[in-house]
């Protein structure tokens, strides 16, 4: 039906559509040698369902008769006795196609073989089991229905696939894009039914906007489908291509394939053949490059807006709210501090702005941090730990230059809006923004607590990533795992903890074997994304030496933690046991003598605190001493009598 029908054209239709099943009736009439009660109808000069779907589907008059026939028995009550007496027979109360061959002119065998429209597109069905002649004959439901003026999608095709609206415009950034895709259907011409575009890239919703608007400009409707839903045995694919493929002539629509999350190499393979046996126009949005078929006209790379577009759309989504919102931070402070942490899309923008609206606590720049904050979290909880200790400044026990190190890191992170966007330092080159950080020293000396500080300091989350658990033997996994651990984070709400990151971080090197070879993707590819990452990454190793080199120049600070010296065991020993601790007298020197780290001397205290609780008594040096003992078995190594000599 037409997009812009109106009740004017419901009428013509139904009067079009009976003006056909009543030149039917007297073409059956005429067959059966009964005589003609009355002229049909004339018919209105307006263009029915019926003329656009034959013209879409390619039939021809002698198809279209017979489309009318069927439809006259299933909206004409008294049409199966005509039908009956015009075959002779009264227990054929039904169409025919030998009844159609016989009563219509142009008749042609070829109607009904299975590559013409009546059953390519199933708008016909042929009862199993009988000749083909004298099998009845009954049109598709749906199709009866868009025939009749009540346009709807296939049943089974409207559960997978959904509308897609045009947006009202398109950022700078990728307005060019959009101008080149219109170069490509100019050239490629509007009849051009198999036309195929391949849009790669990060951000899913700016692909969308593209495909309805590249659609617009061939007055075609656009529908979105997952990937995943094309799968199956080849002839279910090939079922599925034939039923969009009528849906899609049917509606004007075009076909926005989202094949982000397709499984290689077998559902490259299904989607390759639902293309291939369709010819209607669709577009393949994917994360990377994918070889579709031959019939692939172009690739196009779409990028997430720029920081200087993201900030424009966050304050057109304030400015949209404004009236539910009290002073509206439009250029402030507030959109520049959120703009320079987050990563967003369009979409994303938006949301969070409502979901900040939604919130009634706080001021809105409270409100807009806190939503981004959220977004990126059910994701991420499925593939990294997030830690959920918030230790303060105070809790750290390092030295002054350390301090200052982790308060300059903080200072980059919360800065980079004014140093990147206002004062212009990002703008002739978009790679190589985000921070990165390397923290290397033995294990238990404040690595991980010194990145928990820091997410509290710039309110983010931090997620600790096992490197450990994400490589794998099996070739192309670990780029795989680490992908979707880099593309959940890519928003840049959280801060990324690579813990023993020389599992996937070392050096490359001389390629021996064929497992050489894909080893050293894996860190190429680390390489790639590390150098493209804009939010916070911190790496943390035991081994700095074993770092590949190429890393140390992506990253911003390096920053070492060595075993803590006496001064630093005895501020550690006393932040051990905090006040409502029960203690006897305690000698912190004579603690700190035990060379350990400050993880090895919150393990001794909290094991003394439980040996002193299950006497119900208070914790004191025996305690400790005991714990220290089995801390350091647990090390392997014995302790000297300097080291916990006195502790009685």
């Amino acid at each position: 039906m037409p997009a812009d029908a109106s009740p004017d054209w419901f009428r013509a239709n139904q009067l079009a559509l009976a003006a056909e099943i009543d030149a039917v009736r007297v073409l059956l009439s005429k067959h059966a040698g009964l005589s003609i009660e009355r002229e049909p109808a004339p018919r209105p000069d307006a263009v029915s369902a019926l003329d656009l779907a034959a013209e879409r589907l390619g039939l021809s008059p002698f198809e279209r008769r017979i489309v009318a026939l069927c439809a006259a028995v299933e909206l004409e009550p008294g049409f199966a006795g005509l039908c009956a007496r015009a075959q002779g027979d009264g227990s054929h109360s039904y169409p025919t196609f030998g009844l159609a061959l016989a009563a219509f002119e142009d008749a042609h065998w070829s109607a009904l073989t299975p590559a013409n429209p009546l059953r390519r597109f199933g708008l016909i069905e042929v009862e199993r089991g009988v000749s083909l002649t004298s099998a009845a004959l009954r049109i598709d439901e749906v199709f009866l229905h868009h025939i009749a003026g009540v346009s709807q999608l296939e049943r089974r095709l409207a559960s997978v696939v959904a509308p897609l609206v045009r947006p009202a415009r398109l950022v700078a950034s990728q307005q060019s894009i959009a101008d080149q895709i219109r170069a490509v259907l100019r050239l490629a011409g509007s009849d051009d039914g198999g036309l195929r575009l391949q849009l790669a890239g990060d951000d899913a919703y700016g692909k969308r906007e593209l495909a309805s608007d590249a659609f617009a400009q061939l007055n075609l409707l656009t529908y979105g489908i997952a990937a995943a839903s094309l799968q199956g045995r080849p002839d279910e694919v090939e079922l599925w291509a034939r039923t969009w493929e009528r849906e899609a002539l049917l509606h004007s629509a075009g076909l926005y394939i989202d094949a982000h999350e397709l499984a290689e190499p077998h559902g490259g393979e299904s989607l390759v053949r639902f293309l291939d046996h369709c010819t209607t126009p669709a577009i393949i949005a994917t994360r990377r490059p994918l070889r579709l078929g031959p019939r692939l006209a172009h690739v196009f790379e779409v990028a997430k807006p720029t920081r200087r577009e993201q900030y424009a759309l966050w304050i057109d989504a304030l400015a949209a709210t404004h009236d539910r919102i009290s002073a509206v931070p439009a250029g402030g402070e507030a959109v520049r501090r959120v703009n320079a942490q987050f990563d967003f899309d369009a979409a994303l923008i938006v949301a969070t702005v409502q979901r900040a609206c939604a919130d009634t606590e706080g001021a809105i720049e409270e409100r807009l941090w806190r939503a981004a904050r959220g977004m990126h979290q059910n994701e991420l909880s499925e593939i990294a730990q997030r830690l959920e200790d918030r230790p303060a400044w105070d809790d750290l026990v390092l030295t002054a230059d350390q301090i200052q190190a982790l308060r300059s890191i903080v200072a980059h992170a919360r800065n980079r809006g004014t140093v990147h966007d206002v004062w212009g330092m990002a703008e002739r080159h978009e790679r190589g923004l985000g921070l990165g950080v390397l923290f290397h020293g033995p294990s238990g000396t404040g690595k991980t607590m010194a990145a928990e500080v820091i997410g509290r300091e710039m309110d983010l989350d931090v997620y600790r990533v096992d490197l450990s658990q994400l490589v794998s033997k099996y070739i192309g996994e670990t780029e795989k795992n680490l992908r979707r651990i880099f593309d959940a984070a890519e928003g840049g709400g959280v801060i990324l903890l690579f813990d023993e990151c020389d599992a996937i971080f070392g050096k490359r090197g001389e390629v021996e074997h064929g497992q050489d070879r894909y080893a050293n993707l894996e860190v190429s590819y680390l390489l790639q994304r590390m150098e493209a990452y804009r939010g916070i990454a911190i790496l943390t190793t035991n081994m700095r030496s074993a770092i590949d080199p190429a890393f140390m120049r992506r990253l911003r600070f390096v920053v070492h933690f060595p075993h803590p010296d006496f001064n630093q065991r005895v501020a550690i020993w006393k932040r051990a046991l905090p006040p409502r601790v029960p203690v006897e007298v305690i000698d912190f020197d004579r603690l700190a003598r035990l060379t350990v780290t400050g993880a090895s001397i919150r393990n001794i205290a909290m094991h003394a605190a439980f040996l002193a609780a299950d006497a119900n008594g208070s914790v004191n040096m025996t305690y400790l001493r005991r714990a220290a003992l089995a801390e350091c078995a647990k090390l392997e190594r014995a302790p000297s009598d300097v080291e916990i000599g006195g502790w009685v």
